[in-house]
This record gives structure tokens, sequence and C-alpha cells, in this order.
């Protein structure tokens, strides 16, 4: 039989001889017919569920038998009763969430949730359908808790472990593992695979810790997963894996959420996936929250889109403020999300291969995009623009990371000067920010960072924290500014870097203090007014084609040093130390090579080349020198020599040379023109 009643408190009042197995009933609306809550009811006579104010309604004479909502699985807030914020949706929630046969979880109305909720169901979309989510009044929330979401999907470890010491390397690049007992794997298994720490490392410093999946049993000692191992561990180092159940291809999307509170107990926040595979987040919109957005921890496979955070209430804390944070995540894509005045959009601790692209933060100060340090690595970031931080979380993570790719970017600064190896910089734009230290400045690591097609309005600095790579380092196409007295390097570096059709504006008494080789080819120094020389301390500075403006070179290193100017290099103008190579009262000794070089003195007081100081040996052949002068030491050339031939002199004040010797000749063989 098929009947109609006017509401929910009509149906539970049906009686008993009304109530036949299989009989349906059409709720006109919950409250009141019409009302959004009207629903199909089935009756099942043995039913003994618990009511639970909307897909299961008890009899209210406390008979035998439920009144079941029958759908097609796509559920609504509304049957509960729900249509706004007035009344918690928690009840509702769980009671949808706890029906199998539901896919789909949707939201017809603005809602308020006062509990912090542990799922551990796949298969389901919660779709809010652009309504509000509100958590005023929700429950506190475990101290420094960043996991006690709204929404928890979690998955959790089935007890299996095994722990297996390495009989030889796990290499990089690597996807077959060593196990100690391959038959406890099965194909399509997921496993928690973690590292042992570092010894002598920091806190939580481990180079492995995924979630993966088995795809192939190798032999009884090894097993294949779907990832590559960034990091190579070493022989007698341990791996500990835990066999876990994830939760799967479960989604949240279209919500609009208002956090509450502002401490770690009170605050708010919308999503957490934990031990979660192919669970996306996309179109939610955050005010006020605490913890991240959407909070990722052993996470494989997913896509964060269309995702904003404004105005988070708290950004100095460590993890708070942010849009989203993948712990151990591997091959995640983030895209199209935005923030306003957050701690971070974007931030990667201990993840891999993922991507990032058209995202952007304003009132960026405290870093749009970073990572952590612990042992990141493949990495990409497309298209965005913001502040970016990487690896700089300090030696407790491990301050490392590798193969960073950053592209089309633009932002106020970017630091990346720790233990980060073979980054890549392209068409990044770093602009200086009234009120933002050190903005306009890019700060690197010279371990295989290459850098193309950029700019920094205030400053690049090198740096070197670790000799991993095996690329050069290697700087082409850019342009910098450098503010007045700035190093090149901030810190000791070996390592070579080579700059090719880069330019250099504003030098002024800029220095590079580290014995790691400059290498300039078809570059442009160009000095500020009345600047003061580049300091050199490396043991080359070699400089092929390009020009050198208002500027001059002097060497300070203590030790055995090179300068090479080759290949219609062109050096003009002059500087306030009136030479445009000079070298300090304390260098070592020097080798100077000059050919086809170009040197045009702006005055006659400047000179070509001052030489009073130490020894060295000289050669200079096809260059022209117009102008000015030369001045050197009578005893400079002791235990060296000077071969100055086959150039061209024009108007050169030649009193500074010494007197020709068997090893100093600058007479014959040029032209000089008077």
């Amino acid at each position: 039989m098929l009947y109609t009643v006017p509401d929910v408190k009509s149906l539970k009042r049906i009686p008993p001889e009304r109530r036949k197995e299989g009989d349906t009933v059409w709720v006109a609306g919950y409250y009141k017919a019409g009302d959004p809550g009207a629903k199909l009811m089935r009756w099942d006579g043995s039913s003994t569920a618990a009511d639970n104010g909307g897909t299961v309604h008890a009899p209210a004479d406390g008979g035998k038998g439920r009144w079941i909502m029958a759908h097609q699985g796509v559920g609504d807030f509304k049957y509960f009763g729900i249509f706004g914020k007035e009344h918690p949706a928690d009840t509702a929630l769980e009671a949808w969430l706890s029906d199998p046969s539901v896919y789909r979880l949707e939201a017809s109305s603005d809602l308020r949730f006062v509990k912090r909720h542990r799922l551990e169901r796949s298969h389901i979309e919660l779709d809010f359908n652009g309504f509000a989510v509100y958590t005023d009044g929700i429950e506190e929330a475990p101290p420094n808790d960043p996991f006690a979401a709204v929404f928890q999907f979690r998955g959790k470890p089935s007890g299996e472990v095994q722990t297996v010491r390495l009989t030889e390397d796990l290499a990089e690049m690597s996807d077959v593992f060593e196990v100690e007992d391959a038959a406890g794997f099965a194909v399509g298994g997921w496993w928690r695979a973690q590292a042992s720490r570092v010894a002598g490392g920091g806190g939580t410093e481990w180079e492995l810790d995924k979630l993966v999946m088995v795809t192939e049993i190798i032999d009884a000692k090894h097993v294949r997963f779907n990832y590559k191992n960034g990091w190579r561990i070493g022989k007698g180092r341990s791996i500990t894996y835990r066999k876990i159940i994830p939760v799967a291809k479960a989604h949240v999307k279209n919500m609009v959420f208002y956090g509450a509170g502002a401490t770690d107990t009170t605050g708010s926040h919308p999503l957490v996936y934990e031990y979660a595979v192919d669970c996306n987040a996309e179109a939610i919109e955050a005010f006020g929250t605490f913890w991240p957005v959407i909070m990722r921890r052993h996470c494989t496979h997913f896509v964060t889109e269309r995702c904003r955070l404004i105005n988070p209430v708290e950004v100095i804390i460590g993890g708070t403020g942010y849009m989203t944070q993948q712990i151990y995540c591997l091959y995640g894509h983030v895209r199209d999300c935005q923030t306003s005045n957050a701690r971070h959009l974007n931030d990667f601790t201990g993840s891999a291969y993922c991507l990032v692209e058209n995202c952007h933060g304003d009132g960026d100060e405290h870093g749009t995009f970073v990572t952590h340090g612990q042992y990141e690595h493949d990495l990409t970031f497309t298209g965005n623009s913001g502040l970016l931080s990487f690896a700089n979380s300090g030696p407790i993570w491990g301050e490392s990371a590798k193969r960073i790719t950053v592209k089309k970017h633009v932002g106020s600064r970017f630091i990346s000067f720790r233990k980060v190896t073979d980054m890549t910089l392209e068409d990044v734009h770093v602009l200086e920010r009234e009120g933002v230290p050190d903005s306009g400045s890019i700060w690197v690591n010279a371990d295989g960072v290459q850098i193309k097609n950029c700019t920094a309005d205030n400053g690049l600095a090198f740096f070197q924290a670790s000799s991993r790579s095996e690329r050069p380092n290697a700087i082409e196409n850019c342009t910098f500014k450098l503010s007045k007295g700035s190093a090149l390097n901030r810190a000791p570096i070996t390592r070579n870097l080579s700059f090719y059709n880069c330019h250099f504006h504003g030098l002024d008494g800029n220095h590079w203090n580290a014995p790691g080789r400059l290498h300039f080819r078809e570059s442009y120094l160009h000095g500020a007014d009345h600047a003061e020389p580049l300091r050199m301390a490396g043991r080359v500075f070699s400089f092929h084609g390009g020009m050198m403006e208002n500027i001059g070179l002097m060497l300070c290193g203590t030790e055995n040093q090179r300068v090479e100017v080759f290949s219609g290099a062109r050096i003009c103008g002059t500087n306030r130390g009136k030479s445009f190579f000079a070298i300090d009262k304390e260098a070592g000794r020097v080798e100077w090579m000059f050919s086809g070089m170009v040197s045009e003195a702006g005055d006659r007081d400047t000179l070509h080349f001052s030489l009073n100081s130490g020894h060295g040996e000289y050669t200079a052949s096809g260059c022209v020198f117009e102008g000015g002068g030369f001045e050197v030491a009578a005893d400079y050339f002791e235990g060296g020599y000077m071969l100055h031939q086959g150039n061209v002199e024009r108007a050169v004040d030649r009193s500074g040379l010494p007197a020709e010797s068997d090893t100093v000749r600058h007479l014959q063989g040029n032209l000089i023109l008077r």
C-alpha cells in the first residue's frame, strides 16, 4: 500500500494495523507538508535499528519494526529536518556515512557541525553545493592536534608489520625494495614504508616515509612498489613496513567553511586525509581557520583544486594558517588555489612527485609555497605567484630536498639556501616589495642549481650547504640588481658558478668571498655611479664577451688566482677605485690573461690595470686599450713574467709600466697610437 502523510510526526503515529511489510509512505515534509524534507519511507517489520531522525524512524508506540528511507544512494541533510545552521548536522552526517549504499551526500542549505568526525568511509562524495559550513560551539580539540578537523577521512594500520635490515644499498630511483619476507605481501596491498632515522640526525630526519602499493613480488626478499625511491638508503639501515587499510575515493567539494575559535583547541578547520588514496578536495573556500584547511598525511594520488583560504585566525605558530599541508605524500596535484593573508598556501613535508600550478597568494610574507626539508624530491611548481621558501625549517627535519623545479613564477622572495640539490628556476621574477625583509632577492644553494630567464630586483646570494649534485651551477639569460656592498655568496662556496648572457645592475662594493670560480659568458656588469670595485676572492674570474661598465675588479684572495678576459669582452667607463683591474695589498699570486678584449678608460685617471701588490704573471694579446693608463710595481713580475704583444693602444699613459727585461716584454709588436 502507498500512503501519504504530511510530516514525520504523522509517519511515526501510523497505527500498527496500517504498518504492513513493504508498505511505502510518502512524507510530504519533515516538519510540515511542503518543506524541503519530503521523502519516501518503507516499512521493515523486522528492523530494530536505532531511530536516527532521518533515514530510520521508529513508530511512536514503541512497537517492533522501523520506517526505512528509500533512496538511490544519494543522501541529503534535509531528510533529517536540517534546512539551515540552526540545528547541528553531525548526527545526519554519521547516519548517512554509516550506510554503505550511499555513494554521495549532498547539502541543500547552510550547515553547522559541533563535533569532529573521524571517518573511515571509502567511495563517498561529500558535495556541499556551495553552501556554508559553520562550526560555532564545536567541541574542543586535543591540544596541538592539526588532524582534529571536522571531517577526518583516515585509514588505519592493519597490525601487520615487517622490519628488514638492508643487506645492500637501496639505490636512488629504485622501485624494488628489500623486505624480510615477501610472502607477507600481495600485489595491490598498501604499506607504509619508513626508513630508520639518519644516524646522528635530527629528531624526524629520515629519507623514506611513504604510503606505497605493491605492484610485483620479485622474489622471497624483494617486492616492487609504485614509487621510485628518491634517496639512497645505505646497507645496514632498516626499513619498517606497516600494512595499511586506506580510505579510498572519498571526495569533498563545493564548501564554504567558517572557522570558530582562535586557539589550537577551540579553532576549527574542515578536512583531514590520512592513509588515503585517490581522495580529492575541490572548491573549498575557508575563512578564519586555525590549522590547515586541507591536511594530508600518508596520502597517494590526489587532487586539491579551486580551493581558497582568506584571513585565517593565526599565522605565526607553526602549522597554523595553511591552505594545505602534505606530509609524506605522493603523486599530488594542487591547482587553481588561492590564499589571502595566510601562512602558507602549499606545504610539502617529506613528499615527492607532486605538482602545484596556477596558485596564488597575497599577503604572503610568511611564504606561500614551502617545503620543510625532510627529503622532499621531484616537486614542480608552474604558473604560481607568492613567496617561496624550500627546505628551511631547520636541522631537525634534515634540511634536504632534491630536484625541485619552479617555472613561470612571480613572488617577493625566493629562499632555498639549505641542502637543496638540483634546484631549477625558469622564468621566475622576484620583485622588491616595501615592508617585506629581503624582498626582491633570490637565495639558493650552489649544488646543481640552474637558473634561466629570471629576474631579481634586490639581490642574488649563493650558499653551499651540500655538494651532492653532478650537474653544474648555471645561470643564464637573467637580470639581477644587487644592493650596495652585498655579497654574491653568503657562505664559503667551493663549487663553480657560470653565468651566460646575464645582466647585473647597481654593482657597488659587492664581493665574492669564496674559493669557487666565477665564469661569465656574454654577460654585462653595470656599476652604479662612482661604484666601488667588485671584490673577488675566488680562484678564477673568467669573463668572455659581454661588458663591464663603470665597475672594476679588486682581487683579494689570499691564494693563487687567475683572471681571464677573452673573446671581445668590453671594459669601459670608470669607478671609484679608478682602475678596472687591481689587487688588494694582501692578495696572493695572480695570473692575468687578456685576449681579444677592448678596454676603454672613461677618463685619463682611470687605469686599465693597477698591479701594485704581490706578484703575478701577465699575458695580453689582440686587445685594444684606449685612454687612461697602466700601473705596475717594479717588482711585480719577480718570479713571473709579462708578455704584452699584438695589442693596440690609443692615447694610453705607459709611464707606469716596469722596465723591459728577459721576463718583461711590452714594447715590440704593439701598435701604439698617441
